[in-house]
């Protein structure tokens, strides 16, 4: 996959409800400003099981190279985009906010991507971060193939 049909993966808001959130969880929220200062909200929906709460999350895009690199804060708000913090998600040792780098590299006949989360205070909280967004991102190969596929 060419690195722009990725790009397209991580900034259109109907592919990203196809990928972003791990397992059962689904994403009924997806409003993108992917620009320099732009702010993105996004919803991830627990499954009825699980209580079926939706938790938000702003991505405030801080340099944006397009289709090579995004780099973002993730901060925890409201169904408004209004800041709550991790704390009011019961997410004990999570920055605020996350800083991201996505990187999108062409490597052979495809692209990879590498995702970059900093500033985790504790090992659990760290690692419930990984799990799920290598969750996401399995999604993410899964889309990319299906996409690929119909070319």
């Amino acid at each position: 996959m060419d690195p722009r049909d990725a790009w397209r993966v991580w900034t259109e808001p109907g592919l990203v409800r196809q990928w972003w959130c791990p397992g059962p969880f689904t994403c009924p929220v997806a409003v993108l400003d992917v620009r320099e200062g732009g702010t993105s909200l996004l919803g991830m929906r627990a499954p009825a099981e699980m209580g079926g709460a939706t938790t938000y999350t702003a991505w405030t895009c801080t340099p944006v190279d397009e289709p090579h690199e995004l780099r973002y804060d993730v901060r925890f708000v409201d169904a408004d985009g209004h800041h709550v913090g991790p704390a009011a998600s019961g997410l004990d040792g999570v920055p605020d906010p996350v800083p991201h780098v996505v990187t999108f590299e062409t490597a052979d006949d495809a692209t990879r991507i590498t995702v970059t989360e900093r500033g985790y205070a504790t090992e659990a909280s760290r690692g419930l971060s990984a799990a799920g967004l290598e969750a996401c991102l399995d999604k993410v190969a899964a889309l990319t193939r299906v996409m690929a596929s119909i070319r």
